[in-house]
């Protein structure tokens, strides 16, 4: 006696049947059990896709050393390439970049976790996180164009307030 599930054939003289796939046309798609159409999977490239958001975080805290500050800025600046620009005083820093993301809740998640997961790694200083603006690439450009928020941030690095 043979052993399989209930309808099968013996392995020897099965063949395999290839199924086609619909053309996502209403009258091919099935429908679930309460007749309404299943939710349908977007193919990637119907994903929702990346934007570049700019980031301003700014940090505070205890005083600390400005050479150890400039030094961890630095380090991050290094270790996190797309930063544009860092400024910095013994008790506050604001760190400027841009943040590729789908959508702001993600870029502003990112960015959040920015200083503490580099605390360590760089060397910062025990700050905490006192404000962030999160705003997406058309709004930085007409800010710009009409002249008020942020000026482009030149010279790129890390400088003193």
């Amino acid at each position: 006696m043979r052993r399989g599930r209930p309808g099968t054939r013996p392995r020897e003289t099965a063949t395999r049947a290839l199924a086609s796939v619909g053309t996502g046309d209403r009258a091919e798609r099935p429908e679930t059990a309460d007749g309404t159409e299943p939710e349908r999977v977007r193919a990637p490239a119907e994903r929702e896709a990346s934007r570049l958001w700019h980031i301003t975080l700014c940090v505070s805290g205890a005083e600390a050393p400005l050479k150890e500050v400039r030094r961890g800025l630095e380090q991050l600046d290094h270790d996190h390439p797309f930063l544009l620009t860092s400024r910095y005083a013994n008790d506050h820093a604001e760190i400027r970049y841009w943040e590729e993301a789908r959508d702001l809740h993600d870029a502003a998640a990112v960015a959040l976790r920015l200083w503490g997961e580099h605390r360590a790694t760089a060397k910062l200083p025990p700050w905490e996180i006192v404000g962030l603006e999160v705003i997406d690439r058309e709004t930085y450009h007409q800010r710009i164009a009409e002249g008020y928020g942020p000026p482009p941030a030149a010279p790129v690095g890390v400088h003193p307030y």
